[in-house]
């Protein structure tokens, strides 16, 4: 008998030391822990919030030795864009990179950036948002919704026309065109203007809607028109230029409050780092065989000349402008006005 106790307790011994050691030693403290939401792809290298989310995630976990975890959602797969900002306002999750079509859902101020024509050029562009503008931007949003603003990623450039039916030289090119837009105000004052008709479509319902001619056309940056294959739906490539449509980088402000100064150093560092990455990963992919020059093979594409931007912009910019100052009355004028002085001093 006392040689079947022994053996019980030989074979027992090392699980009651293990157990004995979960119990007695000290804890690590628990990690903490960010879900991160974008619309794109995770490939670093196949869009811009691809970029973005991966430099973040590497940069914050390295950044805190581990002490905070970034898991990525990719492609919408919480739901859509406007559906998760509210996930990350109630702080089911911590942080995501919102398009200003969903932004604008809990800020309408959004549409005071959609002045057709107004940049000259990609450059400024950084300027106007990493600068006062941008600050004073960031703060309005925060004041007015509730979340911390990291900052402003690149969408992939300029918003270019596409459409199945004529190549876009001028105003009249655009007459009877039903051309999808988000669901701003901006946006389809700006097509109306042109004598275009705007077609609000969800974006997952856009390559389906372009195929059926259920919308003869759609407006975005050539990266997203590259790895949309909207090409294979579309004809006529038309480089307008008209706008630019920011990522806005928004944060639960009872999460960010969490953080410590560090954390929150880190933070802050590592997205602004990752939004530099998602504008130069635009840029490559704009100018490679995976965006202009491969769709200059598959579409018919015109670039519009300095005479053409200048009549399609005293047509659109008027009517843009009146309905910023319709909806938002003299404080949408005031934050379109410092938007504009803002791009007239960029590169100066």
């Amino acid at each position: 008998m006392k040689t079947r106790t022994n053996l019980f307790m030989a074979v027992l011994a090392p699980f009651l030391a293990l157990a004995l050691i979960l119990g007695f030693a000290p804890q690590a403290e628990a990690q903490k822990s960010i879900k991160l939401h974008h619309l794109n792809n995770d490939d670093p290298l196949d869009n811009a919030t691809g970029a973005m989310a991966t430099v973040f995630k590497s940069l914050v976990e390295a950044g805190t030795n581990g002490e905070i975890k970034v898991q990525t959602f990719p492609n919408g797969q919480l739901g859509k864009d406007n559906e998760v900002l509210q996930q990350v306002r109630a702080g089911v999750i911590e942080m995501g990179i919102h398009s200003v079509g969903g932004f604008a859902s809990i800020y309408p101020m959004m549409g005071i950036i959609d002045v057709p024509f107004a940049f000259p050029d990609i450059a400024a562009t950084y300027e106007v948002f990493d600068g006062p503008f941008g600050k004073k931007y960031a703060a309005d949003m925060e004041a007015k919704t509730g979340l911390k603003i990291l900052g402003f990623g690149d969408s992939g450039g300029f918003f270019h026309f596409s459409n199945s039916r004529r190549p876009i030289t001028t105003p009249a090119d655009m007459q009877g065109l039903k051309i999808r837009t988000m669901t701003l105000d901006t946006h389809q004052a700006l097509i109306n203007s042109l004598g275009g008709q705007p077609a609000p479509i969800a974006w997952a319902e856009l390559y389906t809607a372009l195929q059926t001619g259920v919308a003869d056309g759609q407006m975005n940056p050539i990266p997203i028109i590259a790895f949309a294959k909207f090409d294979e739906v579309q004809k006529y490539l038309s480089l307008t230029g008209h706008l630019f449509a920011p990522y806005v980088w928004a944060v639960n402000m009872n999460f960010w409050n969490s953080l410590s100064e560090q954390e929150q150093t880190i933070v802050q560092n590592a997205a602004t780092s990752a939004i530099v990455a998602g504008r130069g990963i635009s840029r490559i992919i704009e100018a490679s065989d995976r965006g202009l020059p491969a769709l200059t093979q598959k579409m018919e594409v015109n670039a519009l000349t300095p005479e053409q931007k200048a009549e399609f912009q005293t047509q659109a910019m008027p009517a843009v402008k009146q309905i910023i100052a319709d909806k938002h009355g003299e404080e949408g004028v005031a934050m379109m006005n410092a938007f504009l002085e803002a791009i007239e001093q960029a590169g100066k």
